[in-house]
């Protein structure tokens, strides 16, 4: 790699010293052409988040940050080297990062499509659907800020591209930040380091600031720009040299130790600053030069694994997706085990296959590049948009009554949402006047009214939101009997309300996913049983004791001793859609479960109001 040289921090040229007494606390030294400890550094970040989602390490996701870090050191130290020597060219960067990330990021989307295509529910492969495309066009991300909002609900662990969100981020970087700096910096990067110090700082500032959303804060560039901007300054400021001083295997134990232990002195906010300053310091440090550090490092093993570790972070969250959603809800140590060596398979064999070829211009041309690419995102694109306008509805799916002839897009959702309709005013004197108070669950509950043999004998009004005070007062004044969706005491002090007509209704949860059941084949198929999402008991204890015989219990009319509740309905149709909310089915089941509860509770009511 040539000769190096020492430079004190100072600026004063020195040989270089063994360390000792004599040696200047931190020596700036020229890079080796590669270095090792990167890729390292990218074994440690892929480790971390894989470890994450296997649901061992606390902090792991935020690997994902340390990659930000790596990827802006990278890429802003190569441009500004090409600025400097001015042969930077916009369209060789974009090339170059096609050949580095499209043709993976195209084939892993379309198997995952392909997988879907044979295991999937169809709002579930809609969604998978959504997000090739949204992957495809570097936006994976925004759509996440725009449907889930939240990264940790459960229901992300059954998404094969949730991961994607990241790879959203990078690519929106990369798209903007050579325009940028070339628009800011000019042709020889006069103001390159101000442009970037500027923009970084505003970028952390949005994110410090209060203000957003912390799904916003989690997902947009904008927010996420100073983390790939701080890698890119120290590029500058550093121009291809690494920083020798006395405790090099320090800031890698560090980073270690905050990305596998929750710190509780340390606010989300700053345990992510730590991370990417942290990370920051094992990029400018001379890693290679001190014996603990090159072992943390640039050991064999973590090299490569470092140097697969694009495909590794690919593939591992859609085999850990599908493990979930066609193989096992519970996934123990020999799940995970299997899970681990299937993920490196395809890790080695997509980074000999796919990323190597593609990554080298001698074994693929660039006109063979661009059509391969082309054709890909045409054809996973144009698969996926049928998917998609088709509602996900490839094949009948009888348990949800639905038919390939007859595709009618969120048709469980429109069954909640109609409930909608019945938020107006109470009008001629029906035998009982009904309120029902609250979200979807409410609405799932005026379903269960509606689909009961009452249906007829009530006058259904629906208030969701409790804020109006006015409307709220007027409808529960008229009403006879008061259903309010999982409401605590205190809420339900707030608005004022009779207690005397009041009715709570409790929570319910049927799992996780349906999935899982959806693809069993055994011949117990339809008495199928699920635990419920972790809480939800809990919290239907607290409920049930508060209200005490005031209390309409899903959960108590279907546990069994097991703890677990069905899946399927009598009628062979899944009970819940999305495991939170009712199909009509359910809804048709719950009725005929609360037939003598409704009974007792609509017949008083009557003998209230009867002259």
């Amino acid at each position: 790699h040539g000769a190096w040289r020492c430079v004190d921090i100072a600026g004063t040229d020195a040989p270089r010293r063994g360390r000792g007494s004599e040696m200047a606390m931190f020596r700036l030294i020229q890079e080796k052409v590669y270095r090792l400890d990167i890729d390292g550094l990218r074994a440690v970040a892929v480790l971390a988040v894989i470890l994450f989602h296997f649901g061992y390490l606390p902090n792991g996701f935020l690997g994902v940050d340390v990659f930000f870090v790596i990827s802006g050191f990278l890429i802003t130290g190569i441009i500004y080297k090409e600025m400097q020597e001015n042969r930077f060219s916009i369209l060789g960067f974009y090339l170059r990062r096609t050949r580095r990330i499209l043709p993976l990021a195209l084939f892993v989307g379309f198997v995952a499509l392909l997988a879907g295509m044979v295991t999937m529910l169809p709002d579930d492969l809609e969604n998978l659907a959504q997000s090739v495309v949204a992957t495809n066009f570097f936006s994976n991300n925004v759509l996440q800020a725009i449907t889930t909002k939240n990264y940790w609900d459960v229901l992300n662990e059954y998404k094969p591209l949730m991961h994607t969100w990241s790879l959203g981020v990078e690519e929106q970087f990369y798209l903007v930040y050579p325009f940028l700096l070339l628009l800011l910096g000019g042709r020889r990067g006069r103001w390159f380091l101000p442009a970037i110090a500027v923009l970084a700082l505003v970028s952390l500032a949005l994110y410090l600031l209060p203000g957003s959303a912390e799904f916003q804060k989690f997902y947009l560039i904008h927010f996420r720009f100073w983390e790939l901007a701080v890698g890119g300054i120290a590029a500058i400021l550093l121009q291809h040299k690494v920083v020798q001083h006395r405790f090099p295997a320090l800031p890698v134990l560090l980073l270690g130790l905050v990305l596998s232990c929750e710190i509780p002195f340390l606010t989300p906010q700053a345990t992510l600053l730590m991370v990417v300053f942290l990370t920051l310091a094992v990029l400018v440090t001379d890693n290679s030069s001190d014996a603990a550090a090159s072992f943390l490092l640039e050991n064999k093993v973590v090299v490569r694994v470092g140097k697969i570790s694009f495909s590794l972070y690919m593939w591992h969250q859609i085999v850990l997706a599908y493990s979930r959603y066609a193989g096992s809800q519970q996934l123990h140590a020999s799940h995970l085990a299997m899970i681990s060596v299937l993920t490196v398979l395809l890790s080695v064999l997509s980074y000999t296959f796919v990323e190597q070829p593609f990554r080298d211009r001698k074994r693929v041309s660039t006109r063979t590049l661009l059509w391969t690419v082309s054709g890909a995102l045409l054809v996973t694109t144009v698969l996926s948009l049928a998917i998609y306008f088709r509602a996900g509805v490839i094949r009948d799916v009888p348990e949800l009554g639905v038919s390939k002839t007859h595709v009618e897009r969120h048709m469980h959702a429109q069954y909640n949402d109609r409930i909608r309709n019945l938020d107006v005013d109470f009008e001629a004197r029906t035998p009982i006047r009904v309120l029902v108070i609250g979200n979807s669950f409410a609405r799932d509950w005026a379903n269960v009214l509606l689909e009961s043999q009452y249906k007829d004998a009530l006058e259904i009004s629906y208030v969701e939101h409790v804020s109006d005070n006015a409307k709220l007062r007027r409808r529960s004044e008229a009403a006879d009997v008061i259903f309010y969706s999982a409401a605590t005491l205190q809420d339900v002090e707030k608005t004022g309300i009779d207690k005397t007509k009041l009715w709570v209704v409790g929570t319910k949860n049927f799992g996780v996913s349906n999935g899982i059941f959806y693809n069993h084949r055994g011949a117990d198929y339809y008495q199928q049983r699920t635990e419920m999402e972790h809480g939800i008991l809990a919290m239907n204890q607290r409920l049930r004791q508060e209200w005490g015989d005031r209390y309409l219990d899903y959960i108590a009319k279907v546990i069994d001793a097991d703890l677990r509740v069905p899946v399927f309905a009598p009628s062979k149709k899944f009970i819940s859609q999305d495991c939170r909310h009712l199909t009509q089915a359910g809804a048709q089941y719950f009725a005929q479960l609360f037939q003598a509860d409704l009974a007792a509770i609509l017949d008083s009511a009557q003998r209230k109001v009867s002259p």
